[in-house]
């Protein structure tokens, strides 16, 4: 057991998050740390070693959540003093800063590209949306560098930290292998459906996964919550939507289950950058449940499933090509599947969260045990 306490930090993404859960919390506490993680309105409880401890989120829109919640997360973690402190959300940056001017360890974990991605939110005015983006850019390479090191989900993360001179380590958001596997394989052969599982908004394609299956005569599997919520009203009235099976949010084995129900998954990301450079989760479980890939032609999409042979690549704005590839699979199901297995191959030899924890835990131990940077 290490003398050493961790306390991870999230006043936006939901307890038993994938990667802040699932991925790193236990696997700090698997090696030995007490570890804590503080979200918001979960059950307190202790889960596969990790104490969950909860702030309550008084509804008044993302104002309120940025600077009250904020706020109050970072008091909840203050109270922990833990001997390092590794928090996951943009707008904790300040309070980062601040238990680093406490003495503590502090570590941030970007998880995307964060001045990209504010240009395509719609919920900012778009004569705003540049300059709000140099703004936090700014703040956020300023409180970086101060801090002892910036944990990156991708290598485009980890680069754009790296030329600012900052402490960074790439630990990227592969799978957990056999996690998603039901009862260890895939028999979706015969299948007419093909599955996405993620977040649901314009930009990650609702509208052309809807349509294309409708399309192509196929099924989808759709489970996620909508962004916005009444993106949904919309969607459910386009021609096609009865050709869609909705779940909504679902668990790690509901997951599974709908994988193992599924032909093939989708990731049709529109263009842009905090896309085009992003390696989606989603992707990456695909290969881990034995299922061939349909997903957006960007460059290192295509590096990754055609340099596997794991999947087909498309326009993600030409429904022509995307129905065409669903149909593909669903006649072709001996190729298919044999893209199944590449794609598993790919996740067994390098793609998987027993390499990427490595790294997190000898970041851990730098950190911890030595009085140095990395």
């Amino acid at each position: 057991m290490s003398p050493y306490s961790v306390c991870h930090i999230t006043s936006v993404h939901p307890a038993f998050d994938v990667r802040i859960f699932h991925k790193e919390c236990t696997s700090v506490a698997r090696a030995g740390y007490k570890t804590v993680l503080i979200a918001t309105d979960c059950e307190a409880c202790i889960k596969s070693g990790v104490f969950i401890k909860s702030v309550s989120h008084r509804r008044g829109g993302r104002v309120k959540r940025i600077f009250l919640t904020a706020w109050r997360v970072y008091r909840k973690g203050v109270a922990e003093n833990a001997d390092l402190y590794h928090f996951h959300d943009p707008e904790l940056l300040p309070f980062g800063f601040l238990l680093k001017v406490r003495g503590k360890k502090v570590i941030y974990d970007a998880h995307e590209n964060v001045p990209e991605d504010i240009l395509a939110k719609d919920w900012i005015p778009r004569p705003f949306r540049r300059l709000i983006s140099s703004l936090v850019k700014f703040l956020e390479n300023w409180i970086a560098k101060r801090l002892d090191c910036v944990v990156a989900a991708t290598p485009s993360i980890y680069n754009r930290f790296k030329v600012q001179n900052c402490n960074v380590v790439n630990v990227n958001n592969y799978p957990i292998i056999g996690e998603l596997l039901f009862n260890g394989n895939n028999n979706s052969i015969t299948s007419n459906s093909i599955c996405y599982v993620g977040a649901i908004d314009e930009y990650r394609g609702i509208r052309e996964m809807v349509a294309a299956v409708y399309k192509s005569g196929m099924i989808l599997l759709l489970a996620g919550d909508f962004s916005p919520k009444a993106l949904r009203d919309e969607i459910v009235k386009i021609e096609g939507w009865h050709h869609v099976k909705e779940f909504g949010r679902v668990s790690r084995r509901e997951v599974a289950q709908i994988f193992r129900e599924s032909i093939a998954g989708l990731v049709i990301f529109h263009p842009g950058p905090n896309h085009t450079d992003s390696q989606p989760n989603k992707l990456f479980e695909y290969m881990s449940a034995n299922l061939p890939i349909i997903a957006s032609n960007f460059p290192l999409w295509k590096e990754i499933i055609e340099g596997n042979q794991c999947g087909i690549c498309v326009d993600p704005l030409n429904l022509e090509e995307i129905s065409n590839a669903i149909k593909w699979i669903h006649e072709n199901p001996t190729k298919a599947a044999e893209m199944g297995k590449n794609g598993y191959r790919a996740v067994v030899d390098k793609y998987n969260w027993d390499f990427e924890s490595k790294k997190l835990l000898n970041l851990y131990s730098h950190l911890l045990f030595t009085d140095c940077s990395i």
